[in-house]
Formats: structure tokens, sequence, C-alpha cells
């Protein structure tokens, strides 16, 4: 993860050469753990970590958005180069919606914050484009293009982060693109369901016309319904994705529009609400021929939040798991540095 410099680079502002170095020490470390494929965020708030693109470059980059780093120096091709060395895979991570951090963000005059302030409303202080609206989802198909055509990216992964994760007190503000572009439909949630799977389908469409061997892939938040919401959920009773964040992540896969889906099954074996091996044995009953990587928190490990992840044996027995369930194909670990704190 790039946003708020979690991983990579450790710090904004540090030089060209200094975050080479940050980057190959990374890959070094993740290729001698056995891992094959990296996602490197390039995309946290409608910003670019890498030259071609039509959004300035991050703050979280060199410290203020639209200031470019070193000439010659492209962030996201010398990634894939290094990567490629090491016979690792590189997915550009992208977030679709996000457009802000905070409300005092400070915006760069070429942000679409700026040049198009009718595509975004504003939930809990931050900004995020509008799903609702068809030039929003075109021009998030373009700049996810411009990097497909680009660079030689292995895959475009997106994260967990749709409409927004509910804050008490907090609506979202789209009323008026629902009564402009209804498409047919009378019930709000349904409709911004839609947007989404719109949004999907139009990139799985487009990536692969353009190259048909790179990876389209989601990791939505764990969840996708409970069985108390729908029988074909799962044994749970934590946040749904369907019905509060309005991705219908089951249905992507079952309508082939990812090549992956990469649930984020973040709790421990013993989370009531939410079991691990629970949401495992769901998901990989409902893959419908696509790959399932599981998403685990490695930065949970000696987290005092729940006593489960003080377990040494927590990730480890987790890991185990998914390789006895021959359906499932492998595991993705948030975040990078969690393995070099925990070893």
């Amino acid at each position: 993860a790039t946003v708020s410099n979690i991983d990579w680079p450790s710090k904004p502002g540090l030089s060209a050469d200094q975050q080479k170095q940050e980057l190959i020490g990374l890959l070094e470390r993740h290729k001698a753990n056995g891992m094959n494929a990296i996602m490197l965020q390039v995309r946290p708030a409608a910003d670019a970590f890498y030259l071609k693109s039509r959004e300035p470059w991050s703050q979280w980059l060199m410290g203020k958005q639209g200031l470019a780093p070193a000439p010659g120096y492209d962030p996201l091709e010398f990634a894939i180069k290094e990567s490629h060395f090491r016979g690792i895979e590189l997915h550009a991570w992208f977030n679709p919606y996000r457009a802000t951090m905070s409300p005092n963000a400070v915006t760069h005059e070429s942000h679409m914050t700026k040049q198009r302030p009718d595509w975004f409303f504003s939930y809990a202080g931050k900004k995020q484009f509008d799903p609702g609206i068809p030039e929003v989802r075109e021009y998030i198909v373009q700049v996810i293009l411009d990097v497909v055509k680009g660079y030689d990216v292995d895959g475009i992964h997106f994260d967990d982060y749709f409409y927004p994760y509910k804050v008490e007190g907090q609506r979202i503000n789209d009323a008026a693109t629902f009564s402009k572009y209804p498409d047919g439909f009378t019930n709000i949630n349904d409709w911004r369901r839609n947007n989404v799977n719109l949004l999907i389908k139009q990139l799985d469409d487009s990536i692969h016309f353009y190259k048909n061997h790179v990876k389209f892939g989601v990791s939505p938040f764990g969840i996708w319904r409970n069985k108390s919401e729908d029988t074909l959920g799962s044994a749970t009773s934590g946040l749904s994705n369907y019905a509060e964040l309005f991705a219908d992540s089951r249905k992507w896969v079952q309508e082939g529009w990812v090549d992956y889906i990469n649930p984020q099954i973040y709790f421990s074996f013993t989370r009531r609400v939410a079991p691990f091996g629970t949401l495992v044995d769901w998901w990989s009953n409902n893959t419908f021929g696509r790959h399932l990587y599981i998403g685990q928190a490695a930065y949970l490990v000696n987290q005092r939040s729940e006593a489960a992840w003080s377990i040494p044996s927590q990730i480890p027995d987790q890991v185990r798991y998914i390789r006895n369930n021959t359906r499932v194909q492998g595991s993705v670990y948030f975040s990078s540095k969690s393995f070099s704190t925990i070893a």
C-alpha cells in the first residue's frame, strides 16, 4: 500500500534512488518468502504513482500532489521491471472511487475534484466519485486502460472500497444522481449495486479487449451477505458487502466478470460474528470456476484488539487450512510491512 505511506515509500519526498532501494529491499524480502505476486497501489486517491497518467502525481510520492519525481523515473515502470527480474508478477492496484482522504486535503489544480466537482459527493469529510454518473464510470475505465495499454502489468486489482463504509450520522448524497440516471431502477440500493456492477463488467470487457492475459480481480470485504439476509449467504453476522457497501461481490464471480476474487477474511478462527474457517468454506463453494485467493490479515499479528491474534500459530494455521482446500488457489497478505515488523 502506498496510501499514507503505509508500506512504500516509507515517507514522502525521498529521492528516486532512495525509493528504488526501498522497493528492491521489499521485493528481495518477498522473493525470499516465496511470494509470486505483488499488488502495488498505483492510484490511491485519484492520483498517480506512474508517469503515463491523466491524473496528478500522488502526494505520498514527493510530499505534494502534482510534484513530479526525478526526470526519467517512473515508479510503476521501475516496479514492473524489478518484479519481473525476480520472477514476481506485478498487479496494479487502483482505488476507483476514492478522491480525498481528509476534509483538509490539498489537491492539485489538475485533480478531478477541481476539474469536475459535479462528479463527486462528500461523505464523512472525504470526497468520492459518484458511481451513478455514467461519465464517471467511463472516466475510471479510461484511467485504468492507460495503465493496461501503457505498462506490462500482469493484473489490475481493486480493494474493498466501493460505496463508503457507514459512518453514524452520515448520508450518501446521491439522490439527485438517482433521479437523473435511474436506469430503470426504483430502489436506490439496487441502483447503487448496479452502478458498481456496471463498472466491474465494463472493466472486465475493456481490459481483456486490449490485453486478454491481464488478470482483473477484486478484494472485497470478506462477507458477501449473511445467511439471515439471504439463504445463499454465509453463517456469519458481520457487515454485509451487499447491503452496506452496495458491492454484489458474489455476482461478479458468478457472471465471470473477474478472473479472481480475493475476499478480505481479516478474522481469526474464533471471531464470533465471522469465523475465518466459515468464510473460507463459503467462498470456496461460490467460486463458479474463478480463482479464489484468500486475503489474510498479517497486519493483525500481535495486535491486542483480539486475544486470538497474539497466538503465534494464527496465520500459519490459516495457511494450513487454506492449503487443505483444493478450491482455494492462494493467499494475499496485507500488508507488506507486516513481514518486516513481525519477522
